[in-house]
């Protein structure tokens, strides 16, 4: 019996920190004009549990101009931390430019697991035709 106690007592228990977890989201504009928003529903799903994982997010734009922002909160500035709150939210980009728009979200926990998302946006012009970002060869 004082054996089963001693066993019992014991600190190598194993508790699992790191689950993996996803980002998903709702269908997202393919294209968007100069200065309009478009809003990104999120969701974060985790394979398990562990009351002190942290999220955050950060972000970087390849292409074009524009602003990436999270309910009620100012811009991001690209590749800074940001903590998710919340395992729903609500991401907003605004288009600044003409070009087509090229960003990747990346979301992690403080226990170095990672979940990047890329999305797209391109510019659509007042009467409905596409702008590209292609220069148009002149001979």
């Amino acid at each position: 019996m004082l054996a089963a106690i001693a066993c019992a007592c014991s600190d190598d228990i194993n508790i699992r920190q790191d689950y993996e977890f996803t980002v998903t989201h709702l269908p997202v504009p393919k294209r968007l004009q100069v200065n309009e928003v478009a809003e990104i529903r999120c969701t974060l799903h985790r394979e398990g549990e562990y009351d002190d994982t942290q999220y955050f997010l950060r972000y970087f734009q390849y292409d074009g101009k524009g602003e990436l922002w999270m309910d009620g909160e100012s811009p991001f500035l690209p590749n800074d931390t940001y903590r998710l709150k919340n395992r729903t939210f609500r991401l907003y980009f605004r288009s600044h430019s003409e070009d087509a728009h090229n960003i990747e979200v990346v979301f992690f926990d403080n226990l170095g697991k990672e979940y990047p998302l890329s999305f797209t946006f391109n510019n659509e012009q007042a009467d409905g035709e596409k702008q590209t970002g292609e220069a148009l060869n002149e001979e």
